[in-house]
C-alpha cells in the first residue's frame, strides 16, 4: 500500500508491478443536494486516510442500447461521489524530476462513458514515466442540460476543476504541473477544444490531444431542445429546480427515450458544449486567432473509416442506396461529383459506405485539417496523425473509438478486443503510444510539425509513416463548408 498525501487530505492505493495506482479520489464535492445542478464545488478535507484502492462512483447515465452495447462496454459503479479521479505513477510521493503527467478524458456523446473501463488503465504509461490521471464528469442532463436558473456547461466546469486539482496535487504523485498534457476521443476530445477556448483553462494544461472529435458548441437555444424535450416527458417545468426535484430513475428514462435514434450523420436530439459568455466564450470552431490555447501544443486527428462504429453494426450502411445518399448530399451541400470522386478511390464500394466516407470527412477530418490549418502561423505546434488499421470485427475497419486500445497500450483488455478483435498488432500500439508518450514529455510525437505539405502520421496495416496531404482531392470537395 502506498500513501500520498493531498491538499484534502491522505489517500492510500495499490502497488500493481511497481506502479502506484489510485483509484476514486474526490476532486469535488458529491453533485448532490445543494450542489446538484450547481459548479462544482470545494471537496470537504478528511482526517486520517482516505482508502483509494477502488473505483469511485460513475456519473448517472444509461447504458448503451443494443448492439452497441456489446461494443462499447460502460460499467456503472452507484454513488454519489461522482466527481473522481484515478492516478496511475512510477514516482508517489514526488522526487526530484518530476515527470511529464497525461490527462485523459473520456468519451460517450456527452451522456455516456467513465473513466473505469480496463482499456484506459493507465499502467502503460506510467511505465513509459508519464503520470497518467483520468477523471469522471457529470453527463447527460446532469452535465449538459441548459436551464434557466442553472449554469450551463456543468460537465466542462468538472472537467476545469480536476484540472485544478491536478494542478494542485500532482507533484505529491510525482507528476510536473507545468508539463500537463489533456488528452481525450469523441465527446472528449470535443470538450478539449472548447478547454483550449475557455479562459478559465489558461495554465492548467500545456499540450493537447484531439482524438476524433471536432471543435464545436452551439447557442443555448438549440441545445435547451433537449432539455425542454425531456421535461415535458416528464411532465415538468424546463428548470433545474425542478429537475433536481425529479426521480432519477425516471429522469433517465426520459432522457433515454428522448435521445434514442438517429446517428452523427442523420442527427438526433442530443448534449452540446453550449456558448454561455463565460466559461465558453465563443464557439470553438469559429475562435479567432490569440486566444488563450493558441499557445499550447497540439495533437489532432480521426481514424480513416469512422463512421463504421455508427453505421455497420445497426445494418444502416446495407439499408442507404443511391437515392438516400443524393439525398444526403443535397442536405449537406456536397456536389454530386464528390460521389464519384470517393468511389474512384474505393472500388466496389456501396452507396452507404460512399455517405460514411463523406460523413467522416465531413464531421472529422475536415474540421481537424480545418484546425490545424488555422493554427499553422501561431506560436504553439501542431501535429496531425490519422489511424488506419482496419479491425477484422463485423466489418468494423478502421472505426471510431478503435485506436484507444493502441494509444493506451491495451490491446489485450476485454474492450479492446471487443473492437480491435484478439489478434490486433501489438507493434502498432507500441508505435502509437509511444508517440503519445513523446508528445506528452517533449512536445514532439516523432514527425513534422503541420505546414504546407500537409503532413499526416499515418497508423496503419503498414505500421506508422508520414503520408503527405492524403486523399486531398476528395478533402477540398467538402471542405468549403463548415462541417457541423
Amino acid at each position: 500500500m502506498t500513501v500520498v498525501a493531498t491538499a484534502h487530505g491522505k489517500v492510500r492505493g495499490t502497488d500493481e508491478d511497481g506502479i502506484a495506482v489510485f483509484r476514486g479520489i474526490p476532486y469535488a464535492a458529491a453533485p448532490v443536494g445543494e450542489h446538484r445542478f450547481r459548479p462544482p464545488a470545494p471537496v470537504t478535507p478528511w482526517e486520517g486516510i482516505r482508502d483509494a484502492t477502488a473505483f469511485g462512483p460513475t456519473a448517472p447515465k444509461n447504458p448503451y442500447r443494443p448492439p452497441m452495447d456489446a461494443l462499447l462496454p460502460d460499467p456503472d459503479i452507484p454513488g454519489d461521489d461522482c466527481l473522481n479521479l484515478n492516478v496511475w505513477t512510477p514516482a508517489p510521493g514526488g522526487g526530484s524530476s518530476p515527470l511529464p503527467v497525461m490527462v485523459w478524458i473520456h468519451g460517450g456523446s456527452l451522456r455516456n462513458g467513465s473513466a473505469s473501463l480496463p482499456v484506459y488503465d493507465g499502467r502503460a504509461f506510467a511505465r513509459d514515466g508519464v503520470v497518467l490521471v483520468s477523471l469522471n464528469y457529470r453527463l447527460g442532463i446532469e452535465g449538459f442540460g441548459v436551464f434557466p436558473d442553472a449554469p450551463a456547461n456543468l460537465g466542462l466546469r468538472d472537467q476545469l476543476a480536476a484540472l485544478a486539482w491536478v494542478r494542485e496535487n500532482i507533484h505529491a504523485f510525482g507528476g510536473d504541473p507545468d508539463q500537463v498534457t489533456v488528452f481525450g476521443e469523441s465527446a472528449g476530445a470535443i470538450c478539449i477544444a472548447a478547454l483550449l477556448t475557455s479562459p478559465y483553462a489558461e495554465g492548467l494544461f500545456h499540450r493537447a490531444v484531439i482524438q476524433s472529435g471536432a471543435p464545436m458548441a452551439v447557442p443555448p437555444a438549440k441545445a435547451r431542445t433537449t432539455t425542454t424535450a425531456i421535461a415535458r416527458r416528464l411532465g415538468i417545468d424546463a428548470t433545474a429546480e425542478a429537475f433536481a426535484a425529479a426521480d432519477r430513475a425516471a429522469l433517465l428514462a426520459a432522457q433515454a427515450a428522448v435521445t434514442a435514434g438517429g446517428n452523427p450523420l442523420t442527427g438526433r436530439a442530443g448534449f452540446h458544449l453550449v456558448v454561455d459568455g463565460d466559461v465558453l466564450p465563443r464557439d470553438p470552431a469559429t475562435a479567432p486567432p490569440g486566444g488563450p490555447g493558441d499557445a499550447v501544443d497540439l495533437l489532432v486527428g480521426c481514424n480513416t473509416e469512422e463512421y463504421r462504429l455508427w453505421f455497420v453494426p445497426g445494418g444502416h450502411v446495407e439499408r442507404i442506396g443511391r437515392l438516400a445518399l443524393r439525398a444526403a448530399m443535397v442536405k449537406f451541400r456536397v456536389p454530386w461529383r464528390a460521389a464519384r470522386i470517393y468511389r474512384a478511390a474505393r472500388p466496389g464500394a456501396s452507396p452507404g459506405e460512399i455517405l460514411g466516407a463523406l460523413a467522416t470527412d465531413l464531421l472529422l477530418r475536415v474540421p481537424a485539417n480545418r484546425l490545424a490549418d488555422a493554427r499553422s502561423a501561431g506560436p504553439g505546434h501542431t501535429f496531425v496523425y490519422e489511424f488506419a488499421w482496419p479491425s477484422p470485427v463485423q466489418g468494423l475497419g478502421a472505426c471510431h473509438a478503435l485506436e484507444i486500445g493502441f494509444v493506451f497500450d491495451n490491446l489485450d483488455t476485454p474492450d479492446a478486443h471487443a473492437l480491435a478483435g484478439p489478434d490486433a498488432p501489438q507493434e502498432l500500439a507500441a508505435a502509437m503510444h509511444a508517440a503519445w508518450v513523446s508528445f506528452a514529455a517533449t512536445g514532439d510525437p516523432g514527425w513534422a510539425r503541420w505546414n504546407g505539405d500537409r503532413p499526416v502520421m499515418t497508423f496503419g496495416r503498414d505500421g506508422a509513416r508520414v503520408v503527405r496531404a492524403p486523399r486531398d482531392d476528395e478533402r477540398r470537395l467538402v471542405a468549403p463548408r463548415r462541417a457541423a
